[in-house]
Parts: C-alpha cells; sequence; structure tokens
C-alpha cells in the first residue's frame, strides 16, 4: 500500500464519497480544456440540458491547430478554424476563461496553464490531453481523462477513480555532461516499457531528482 506518499494524501483530501462500484468520487480542483477533446463534452451537456457546474475552477485554450506561420482569423484551414471557433462559442456560452490567441497568455496548453498560476500543489487537475501528468512536477495530483469524462467533470466537477498503486523512482549518483532531465525521462520510460505506467502512480526522488 501506498499510505502516506503525497498521492494518498492529495487524493484523501479530494474524496467527496464512495460509489456502488467501489470507485472514489473525488472532486477536481482545476479542469483544463482545449479544442479537440471538448467539442463533443459540451455538445453533450447540451443535450442532457445540463450546464457546467463550476466554471471558475475550468481554464481554456486554443493549442492543437494553431498555425505556426499565419494565424490571422479565420485559419486557412477550415477544419482548425471550426475547432478554434467552436472552442470559443462552448466557453463563452459557459463562462469559462479563455487565454485569447494573440492576448501573450495563450500557447501550447501545459506551458499556458502553467504560467497563468493555475495550478497549484496538492491539486486534482485533469485535462482530456495525455501530457496532463507533467502537473506533477508542481505537487498536483493529474491526469488525463477522455471526452466522456470530460463531459462528466464539466456538470459535476467529480470524477470516478480508483486507488493507484505508487511506485518510486530514486535516481542516485550525477548525470553526465551533456545528458539533461529529458535524457533521464526517456531513459526511465525505455527501462518501464510503454505500459509501465498502466495502473501505477510514480514519485521521483534521489539525489539527481532533489
Amino acid at each position: 500500500m501506498s499510505k502516506g506518499t503525497l498521492y494518498d494524501k492529495v487524493l484523501d483530501s479530494h474524496i467527496v464519497g464512495i460509489l456502488p462500484s467501489g470507485a472514489l468520487q473525488i472532486y477536481v480542483g482545476r479542469h483544463l480544456i482545449h479544442e479537440v477533446t471538448s467539442p463533443q463534452a459540451f455538445e453533450d451537456l447540451r443535450e442532457r440540458g445540463l450546464t457546467v457546474a463550476e466554471p471558475k475552477l475550468a481554464l481554456s485554450v486554443v493549442d492543437h491547430v494553431v498555425p505556426t506561420l499565419e494565424r490571422t482569423r479565420p485559419f486557412k484551414d477550415s477544419q482548425a478554424e471550426l475547432m478554434a471557433k467552436t472552442l470559443e462559442d462552448n466557453v463563452m456560452q459557459a463562462e469559462i476563461e479563455y487565454l485569447i490567441p494573440g492576448s501573450g497568455k495563450q500557447g501550447v496548453c501545459h506551458v499556458a496553464f502553467s504560467e497563468q498560476g493555475f495550478i497549484w500543489p496538492g491539486q486534482v487537475v485533469v485535462c482530456g490531453d495525455s501530457h496532463t501528468s507533467t502537473y506533477g512536477a508542481f505537487g498536483a495530483l493529474a491526469f488525463g481523462i477522455g471526452t466522456t469524462e470530460v463531459s462528466h467533470v464539466l456538470a459535476t466537477q467529480t470524477l470516478a477513480l480508483r486507488r493507484y498503486e505508487v511506485k518510486r523512482i530514486d535516481v542516485d549518483g550525477q548525470l553526465q555532461t551533456g545528458v539533461t532531465a529529458k535524457d533521464l525521462a526517456l531513459h526511465i520510460i525505455k527501462n518501464l516499457g510503454v505500459d509501465g505506467g498502466l495502473g501505477f502512480v510514480y514519485e521521483f526522488g534521489g539525489r539527481v531528482i532533489n
């Protein structure tokens, strides 16, 4: 068991209740939204006559479809423009804060959300994106969710979650000249394998990490 780890402390402080399935109902402190996984979620809310439960706990930005060279609106790529416009319409209707393109606050979602001080230690953070776990660097319990779960969080600000097993990786010694944190991360992934994280939460320690 992982009793006493940072993971348990954060998770336990966000438990709303125990569901009939045995899963934990977790209160979500931050919900991050972008243009790829949110359109279907907002449409689901409309079809079910539901509204966004806690709009002030959400933050949104256009990320994946923004052109790298010419960003004049409408975008030349009609699909990219449709996705951007759909996000803008959805979050404005729901009164969710939006990092407007050209404002200087926009950018790659996980960079922009961090730069805006939206991620705090001890939070539960979700986003419809597999890179969400990077917020673990801030002491948050963060993970990616699917579109159905995006809809559920929008409607209830909660999520069903089972308790995962925690594993610790200690990295000791000293990195050689030219070896970066990215190299270290890739080496760990190589040793764990592509499915090494399934069903687990990892905490990192050791001289190199600390």
